[in-house]
């Protein structure tokens, strides 16, 4: 065989086996949770749909397309009680059969989402380019856990990259779930 084929055949197994490589683990302090975590897996993609760094992934791979899950992280908010947090961070879907989009939350002892925002009010469908989004929550100030991420649900992958936990000023709005028809403030006698 010719020396100049040898080398593009080497060129060409070395090419097809980067390609093959799985994506890199993620480990902790990410987690995968929800309703179907075993429906889905998560890692840090290395095909090239980062923006500034190793974008984040959250991928259905099994089943009905029915459940959903969350890439997450749960840390102390010792930094953060009695204080307003955003999360914010780059969004990117491919093929979101239901929805996705960012969430966070901050738990008190026996007050499981004493602060909560998921985004469903906002959802990200089916296949987008980067975009930012962010959620902004008062955290209390015996809160015991912060809990942040994205949750996809149904079919597809939902990428997150450049993320960012920072504390804001009252004058950033809170989010909120909206919660139905906005009742009196006075009763009708």
């Amino acid at each position: 065989m010719k020396p100049h084929l040898v080398v593009m055949a080497a060129i060409a197994a070395a090419s097809v086996v980067a390609i093959a490589q799985p994506a890199k683990s993620l480990g902790e302090p990410w987690i995968k949770a929800g309703q179907n975590p075993e429906q889905y897996e998560i890692g840090i993609d290395a095909d090239g749909y980062a923006r500034g760094g190793n974008a984040k992934y959250l991928r259905q791979v099994d089943g009905d397309g029915k459940g959903w899950s969350t890439l997450m992280q749960q840390i102390s908010p010792i930094d953060y009680r009695g204080k307003r947090v955003r999360f914010t961070a780059q969004v990117r879907t491919r093929d979101i059969s239901q929805w996705s989009g960012l969430w966070m939350r901050a738990d008190r002892p026996g007050q499981h989402a004493a602060s909560f925002y998921n985004s469903a009010d906002k959802p990200i469908r089916g296949t987008t380019g980067w975009q930012q989004r962010s959620v902004t929550l008062d955290v209390p100030v015996d809160a015991n856990v912060l809990a942040f991420g994205v949750v996809g649900a149904g079919k597809g992958t939902v990428w997150i990259d450049e993320l960012k936990l920072e504390v804001v000023g009252n004058d950033v709005p809170v989010d909120s779930m909206h919660a139905g028809p906005k009742l009196a403030t006075k009763p009708s006698l």
